[in-house]
């Protein structure tokens, strides 16, 4: 079970800070009439992932992190796992937003979150373009915050970024089209696209995406405006699979793509930048538990765009709690144990 025992090397300050997030993400995840995920986790016992040894007695790590499925779910695992490693875990997963969760980071109030990596180098580190390849942008956001007094462990393949995907049955019927370049051997007629407000303004989002893939909005020859669409989030997914436009903005491991079977087009040019998923530890703690570094290496190294849809798909259309999915996970690669 999830404890609230004192961290043995953090004092009074950290414990209040600590539960007044906690009140807070029960409070607003109550006033929806939801359960909140910090209120239950499964117990475990050790199994790929060992008991430290020689861990001393209360030895106590807080793990944060955001308030949306896919954040609920990772945030569960790495409770799992660091309660099967023998720590007591203080939990305060369920935070609403990216903001207070790196603040908690970077107070010292929590230890442990997983974090993407563009959101660090655009939110966090303030930068004005993300870097599409993966390992670069994993190295800069790594070595910026080496100076916030945070360690970046190696990514998860999980790469939770903005893309566009088609309805399966569509594929052929649009020549067996697989990435966003071929899109521009399409009729103009054919380059219809459904987009949610926000991507369809802001300065890294569709007019400078599809002035990059040489088809410029706006341009009798390029994608029209009267092609373009704009709907809520959610109802991006339902108008692609119904035909309404060809092409939807997703995003990579939403478990919508899955069950409405569409398929994801290679970002080719790599124009939208990396958002890979990657646990983040104190660097302090991590001094004093070096032994962290494989625990959660192992979970972050299973983290796929294909397996985290399967997770959050459970959640989302499932109704499962993201904890019992988190869990069964872990039981089925043989991480944790039942106890």
């Amino acid at each position: 079970m999830t404890t609230t025992t004192p961290p043995t090397r953090t004092g009074t300050r950290r414990r209040r800070w600590g539960a007044s997030l906690a009140l807070l993400g029960v409070g607003l995840v109550a006033a929806c009439g939801l359960q909140p995920a910090t209120a239950y986790t499964p117990e475990s016992a050790p199994g790929l992932i060992e008991e430290i040894p020689d861990l001393p007695e209360g030895a106590s790590i807080t793990v944060t992190g955001k308030n949306f499925t896919e954040q609920l779910i990772l945030g569960k695992m790495v409770v799992i796992a660091l309660q099967a490693a023998g720590f007591a875990v203080t939990d305060l997963t369920n935070v609403p937003g990216s903001v207070p969760v790196r603040e908690l980071m970077l107070s010292g109030e929590a230890d442990v979150t997983i974090e993407y990596t563009g959101t660090a180098w655009l939110t966090y580190l303030g930068q004005e373009e993300g870097i599409p390849d993966q390992q670069e942008q994993w190295e800069a956001v790594r070595d910026a915050d080496a100076e916030n007094g945070l360690t970046w462990l190696p990514p998860a393949p999980l790469n939770n970024t903005y893309a566009f995907a088609v309805r399966a049955e569509a594929v052929e019927e649009l020549g067996g089209i697989s990435t966003l370049s071929d899109i521009t051997e399409l009729p103009v007629e054919d380059r219809t696209f459904c987009v949610e407000a926000e991507f369809n303004s802001r300065a890294d989002g569709l007019g400078p995406m599809l002035e990059t893939y040489g088809i410029p909005r706006g341009a009798s020859d390029g994608v029209p405006d009267d092609n373009i669409r704009i709907f809520d989030t959610g109802a991006v997914y339902t108008a692609t699979d119904r035909g309404t436009c060809n092409f939807g903005e997703v995003f990579t491991t939403d478990g919508r793509i899955d069950s409405l079977d569409l398929v994801v087009l290679e970002d080719d040019l790599g124009y939208f930048p990396a958002y890979n998923g990657a646990a983040v530890v104190s660097t302090e703690t991590l001094e004093t538990y070096p032994q962290l570094e494989e625990i959660l290496t192992m979970l972050s190294d299973e983290l796929t765009d294909e397996r985290m849809r399967e997770l959050n798909l459970r959640v989302d259309e499932g109704g499962e709690m993201p904890a019992d999915v988190a869990f069964d996970f872990m039981l089925e690669l043989g991480l944790v144990t039942e106890p």
